[in-house]
């Protein structure tokens, strides 16, 4: 039989697409692309704002509009948080939380079997170990992701992923050891360890992330070890020392932000102040020379005025990140800030998201620009008609032409910068 992924939101739900996708094809199923025929379709939803709620609806829909003979399967977050919003959608014929996507063999096959309908929502419960399948091959990536936590106890007023979610769990170092051995057997060099609250890691089982990234860097074969997303405060001096004497860390650092204005973050129950944010900022500039620091940033919101979002706009200026992800406040029922008085009008919200994107961009070519004339490595990633992308340590990205191996490295030197990327040249010999 042949199955198909459609994956919305982060790269943890990407990771889960892909253990679910190595449980079928493990089975004897084929994997074919969303694209094409398929005998099952798996929607892999998103719940972090209400516009992903949307977009899962829409595709549940249009999966069964398409393909009306096909089995169509919802799992993931959205299916998690508000289950009602999954029975309530008729088009699919499986309904799975996250916490039960390691049954997907099983839940398919109950539904060919009989043809019923089935519900398969858990709720997470407090004191739950981390459970979930390993992916040990990625077809057509030079990069592997290891997912190595979950859950989330912050509870920060805009987020409903924390009921998602459930709260934090912790993929034992010993399994880390063994998905990472797979990978680099498997010719992965590169590892990207993610999570949902990924700094969180081992505040269940008395370990640290540090802790996890050396196990990482430990398996031979492996070059380079990378983080997904951190929150600021988990960042400590004991963190940023350990992490610097890992010669396999790279120096790239995405720390959520959302807002520079202390007022805006204390509304949405974030756990540190715009300096601390900065302290930490200068202290990472100064542990690791070739730091690459980017973020998130929100706009519009509840509450949050012309002066709050000129103070957030000008402490953004004043980091200068080497790259800004910016949105604006998404209403996400059953969150405490849906309900907040004064909701910033979508107009308003859309203007100064476009207000921070082009200071930040302007920033991001800044930086792009510093980088002419250095001498950098790459690994080759991508080939688009002879032009190769690959990204430096620090993740920067890279473009050259000419003949490379991928998932080798490559030494480049960097000659120009556009289309937000820099420009090179293979140095040969």
């Amino acid at each position: 039989m042949k199955c198909a992924f459609y994956t919305l939101g982060c790269k943890v739900n990407q990771y889960e697409s892909g253990a679910m996708a190595q449980e079928l094809t493990r089975r004897g199923f084929t994997c074919v692309s969303p694209d094409e025929d398929a005998d099952i379709y798996i929607i892999n939803s998103c719940t972090v704002t209400a516009e992903s709620d949307r977009k899962t609806r829409q595709a549940v829909r249009r999966f069964r509009r398409n393909h009306p003979d096909s089995i169509i399967v919802l799992t993931g977050c959205m299916a998690q948080a508000t289950p009602e919003t999954g029975n309530d959608l008729p088009e699919a014929d499986i309904v799975m939380g996250n916490k039960t996507n390691t049954d997907i063999y099983a839940l398919i096959m109950q539904f060919i079997s009989n043809r019923s309908r089935v519900f398969a929502v858990e709720p997470h419960k407090i004191g739950e170990k981390y459970g979930g399948l390993a992916v040990t091959n990625y077809l057509d990536k030079t990069r592997a992701v290891i997912k190595i936590e979950d859950g989330c106890n912050r509870f920060c007023s805009y987020c409903i992923i924390p009921y998602a979610r459930g709260r934090v769990r912790s993929k034992s170092l010993e399994d880390i050891e063994s998905e990472t051995r797979e990978l680099a057997k498997n010719g992965f060099r590169e590892v990207v360890a993610v999570g949902i609250n990924l700094s969180a890691y081992g505040s269940d089982n008395g370990s640290d992330i540090v802790e996890a990234v050396k196990t990482i860097a430990s398996v031979d074969g492996i070059e380079r070890v990378r983080l997904g997303s951190l929150e600021p405060d988990h960042i400590t001096e004991k963190v940023i020392t350990g992490l610097s004497q890992i010669d396999k860390f790279c120096p790239q650092f995405h720390i959520s932000l959302q807002s520079g204005c202390d007022k805006t973050l204390k509304k949405m129950n974030r756990h540190y102040s715009s300096v601390e944010y900065e302290d930490l900022c200068s202290r990472l500039r100064e542990v690791f020379p070739d730091v690459n620091i980017t973020t998130d940033v929100m706009v519009g919101f509840p509450g949050e005025t012309q002066s709050d979002f000129e103070i957030s706009l000008d402490f953004v200026k004043h980091i200068r990140f080497e790259k800004v992800h910016v949105f604006p406040y998404s209403r996400r029922p059953g969150t405490l800030a849906a309900n907040m008085p004064n909701q910033v009008e979508n107009a308003e919200k859309q203007r100064r998201a476009e207000i921070m994107m082009s200071e930040c961009e302007k920033i991001r070519q800044e930086y792009l620009n510093s980088q002419i004339g250095r001498v950098l490595e790459i690994i080759p990633e991508e080939n688009h008609n002879g032009v190769v992308k690959g990204y430096t340590a620090n993740y920067t990205p890279v473009v050259v032409s000419g003949k490379c191996e991928f998932g080798k490295p490559l030494k480049v030197k960097i000659t120009g910068a556009e289309n937000d990327s820099c420009i090179g040249e293979i140095i040969t010999g």
